[in-house]
This record gives structure tokens, sequence and C-alpha cells, in this order.
């Protein structure tokens, strides 16, 4: 992740023109400490064509309830402010880049 977008506000930074896929998680969770291959592997794969952010519950308790975290490890894909796509619980780096750019995809045509 690139270090400007570590100092922008959440809510800009989700109402960018990049998609931005959003890693709740919280140190405690075992499941959650498989996401950061994925997530490497998922940025590997699709470049600057997505930006990644982890955010931690405990944290930013504020973000999650806004959204409705209420399972960890949980995925939200956002782009332009919207969320595009919701999900919790690990999955392989593969369906992930499938359903990102299916969403987008989605988004794209009903815009």
């Amino acid at each position: 992740m690139s270090t400007d977008i570590k100092k922008k506000p959440f809510s800009e930074v989700i109402r960018g023109e990049t998609p931005v896929l959003v890693d709740f998680y919280a140190d405690w969770c075992a499941p959650c400490r498989m996401m950061p291959p994925i997530l490497k592997e998922l940025k590997q794969n699709m470049g600057n064509s997505l930006n990644i952010i982890k955010i931690d519950t405990e944290k930013n308790p504020d973000v999650a309830i806004r959204y409705q975290v209420r399972g960890i490890p949980n995925l939200i894909l956002f782009k332009e402010g919207n969320v595009l796509w919701q999900q919790a619980g690990v999955i392989p780096a593969q369906q992930l880049q499938a359903i990102i750019t299916q969403k987008l995809a989605e988004y794209e045509q009903s815009k």
C-alpha cells in the first residue's frame, strides 16, 4: 500500500476512482492471519488497478459498525464511495480476483 493512501481519511480513500478492497481484521483472529499472503498475491496480480487497505476492528470500531462488520476477516470492495461487495471469511486469491473483476464490471455497466 502506498504511503499517500495512509495519510488520507478513510472516507476519502474509498471515494476514489481506483477500487479499494478493505480487509477488516483483529490481531487475535486466527483466520485473519491467513489473509496477508492472499492479499499480497492479489495485489501482485492486480497491480495499481486495486488498492488494498487493512482496518483493525479493535482500533477502529466506528468504521466496523458503520459497515456492519459482524464477522472477521471481512472484506468490502469500494469504488467511488459505493460498496460493491462484502463477505466475511477467508477467500483464495484467484477467487477473490474473479469476484472483484465481476463486481467492477457490473458496477461499470450500471452507471
